[in-house]
């Protein structure tokens, strides 16, 4: 793979946010609540966690920088000049000759039901980052590092993960995202043995019941807390869904209650959560501050079409978390 703008690497800045991951094509059904047989216009946007993550960190002031790849065709220039244009440095982002960009499409079926269809076969650019495409210097030196755990489903990204770990060196505000997608590994087993792997160089980790019980074995949230704190985390994050959001540490246990929202599409939702956790983590802010935005980033995005585009400026999610705290307080 080859860097776009290799040359400005030994100039780059100190970075808020450097995450590395998926990015790629979202197309989206324009017709809610029909198969995609029957949907006849669709939308294109920037997609991928890893890159939603980073517009969303941006999207809150804070400046980002994506490790990925693309596509040597028009979706993989689509994706770079995006993350330009919504504020988030691509020098990262490699394009691939072999590989194409991937596209995921998705069936809209509120307030749930969002069946995903990834085109990554036989694999995807943003897999194919190498040991040698790492700056170690701007993962070092960023303030906050974003990894998600699909980035070890396969060589050589697991290989290059690993070493921008141990560039890291466990420093503070080294987040892991849980992000189990079971169509990206050859069973849970093989997840759960990287992830193990993972949690040892990582100060924060983030994920809904169903990857913790990939990552720990278990799905009571405390109980999955508890394990991801005893394998050396500071913070861990569960996410429950409609039952809010539990934030623990070894002196202190938060669970913020959810923000309702008018479903639209929920699946940009817990990437807006991300941005917004990375933000609060960035700020210093306390713990139920932090949850309480971040679940209010993720309801604004929830009742919006697309992801990247929907990330919500601060005042948007103040305002959201501000109103839904005065209303439990009546």
């Amino acid at each position: 793979m080859t860097a776009q703008q290799s040359s400005d690497s030994a100039q780059a800045p100190t970075f808020d946010v450097v995450a590395i991951g998926r990015s790629g094509v979202d197309i989206y059904p324009q017709q809610i609540g029909v198969g995609l047989e029957e949907v006849s216009s669709f939308g294109k946007f920037l997609g991928g966690s890893a890159a939603n993550v980073s517009v969303a960190a941006a999207r809150l002031g804070h400046s980002s920088a994506l490790i990925s790849g693309v596509g040597d065709d028009p979706f993989g220039r689509f994706v770079r000049s995006e993350l330009a244009r919504l504020g988030v440095d691509n020098r990262y982002v490699g394009v691939d000759d072999e590989y194409a960009t991937p596209v995921t499409f998705c069936e809209i079926f509120p307030p749930d039901d969002f069946p995903l269809y990834f085109y990554r076969k036989p694999t995807a650019p943003d897999l194919q980052i190498d040991v040698a495409d790492i700056d170690t210097s701007a993962v070092h030196d960023a303030r906050l590092y974003w990894s998600t755990v699909t980035g070890l489903s396969e060589e050589p990204s697991r290989s290059a993960h690993f070493a921008a770990w141990e560039a890291r060196g466990r420093q503070s505000l080294t987040v892991l995202d849980l992000d189990y997608r079971p169509m990206f590994w050859s069973s849970p087993a093989a997840a759960t043995e990287q992830v193990r792997r993972a949690l040892s160089h990582v100060t924060v980790a983030v994920g809904n019941r169903e990857e913790c019980e990939v990552a720990v074995g278990e799905t009571d949230p405390h109980a999955a807390a508890d394990a991801l704190l005893d394998l050396g985390v500071e913070l861990a994050i569960v996410k429950q869904g409609p039952k809010g959001v539990l934030g623990k540490t070894r002196s202190e246990s938060i669970e913020v209650a959810p923000i309702p929202v008018d479903v639209v599409n929920g699946l940009g939702a817990g990437d807006s959560f991300g941005g917004s956790l990375c933000h609060g983590l960035l700020e210093g802010w306390p713990l139920e501050k932090i949850l309480r935005h971040a679940n209010a980033a993720g309801s604004i995005v929830a009742g919006r079409l697309e992801c990247s585009t929907a990330m919500p400026t601060a005042d948007e999610v103040a305002a959201l978390a501000t109103n839904a705290q005065e209303k439990l307080n009546v």
